[in-house]
């Protein structure tokens, strides 16, 4: 009885519209698998005990029952993406027919993430062994973004520039196979004092923190609290206000999809959401393209991306959820360190 009272409510959903969007798991070996219907999403609306919600409860739990084949004719049929493991696809259809609901019941917000106009999608390659020595100085070769439009949910721009080492400017041969950049792209290449002012440059001719509302973007913590960090006290320049907060994709990705940290490596991610790797593996402007992929798969699928990392003293701190929605500042010319 219950189950023909959920299937009505899903038929119910489909007749408010169509559209794209939301919130599940994802990857080979999943650990979670909930059977029981969702609870509703404290942020979107005030009363747990109107019937809307008890609606959206009802829906959660029969696409919770549906096999991966049955989630896929559902998305074809709604005309939705078909792509990705089964949580993925659950994810979708949860978040469509919560949106559709919520439309109806006039609470619902935009599609994604619509607090920040633009996500900039870093990805730096740096300096590197075969096997690193603890204390080894990575230092960045290839400085790539890629600017994503949260509105209309698209790659409009990219950014990028080789880095010429000067602590240690003989890249190793390990180094040159795992990223394709060759001894002569950083012989030629300005060093990242001049490379960072036109970074500068590039953000501020897109009017990001004056005009639009932007955040940065990377794969892991990493690319802020260890290469950035690191490359600008070999500088000698202080570290960018613009870059002191970001959105981890890999803790965003287990989180929204529920899947374990061993999931969200790069290629697993694209996996998982049904997607191949394009490019080469490793050359920073393309691992920044495929970032952005996942990201904007994710904003299709509901997930509000936001910051949710800071480097504080020098390390990565978590952002907690609660905090408030905050863009980076205007950027900034570089300035020395006293």
């Amino acid at each position: 009885m219950m189950e023909e009272k959920s299937e009505h409510v899903v038929r119910k959903f489909e007749n408010t519209g169509s559209g794209t969007d939301d919130d599940d798991n994802g990857c080979a070996n999943k650990q979670h698998s909930s059977e029981e219907p969702d609870p509703p999403s404290p942020t979107a609306h005030g009363d747990f005990s109107d019937p809307v919600y008890k609606e959206i409860s009802l829906a959660n739990g029969t696409i919770n029952r549906m096999t991966r084949d049955e989630l896929r004719a559902k998305c074809a049929e709604l005309k939705l993406d078909t792509r990705g493991v089964k949580d993925v696809l659950r994810k979708r259809l949860k978040n469509y027919y919560k949106k559709q609901k919520l439309k109806q019941a006039a609470a619902s917000g935009g599609l994604g993430d619509t607090y920040y106009d633009y996500i900039c999608v870093v990805d730096f390659e740096a300096t590197c062994e075969e096997n690193n020595p603890q204390d080894f100085l990575h230092e960045i070769i290839e400085f790539p973004i890629v600017l994503i439009d949260t509105h209309t949910l698209e790659i409009v721009d990219s950014f990028q520039e080789y880095v010429k080492p000067e602590v240690n400017p003989q890249l190793s041969d390990f180094c040159v196979d795992l990223t394709g950049i060759t001894q002569k792209m950083v012989d030629e290449a300005d060093t990242f004092p001049c490379v960072l002012r036109r970074v500068v440059v590039w953000l501020q001719e897109k009017e990001l923190g004056t005009k639009y509302k932007y955040a940065l973007l990377t794969d892991g913590s990493w690319d802020m609290s260890k290469f950035l960090y690191t490359q600008c006290r070999l500088s000698q320049i202080r570290y960018p206000q613009f870059a002191r907060k970001w959105i981890n994709i890999r803790k965003s990705y287990g989180n929204y999809y529920k899947v374990a940290r061993s999931q969200t490596k790069l290629t697993c991610m694209l996996e998982n959401l049904g997607m191949q790797y394009e490019g080469r593996l490793h050359c920073g402007l393309d691992d920044s393209r495929n970032i952005a992929r996942i990201a904007i798969r994710m904003l299709k699928d509901g997930c509000q991306l936001r910051v949710n990392e800071r480097l504080h003293g020098g390390e990565p701190q978590s952002v907690p959820i609660t905090a408030p929605f905050e863009g980076a500042p205007p950027p900034q010319k570089p300035k020395s360190r006293d």
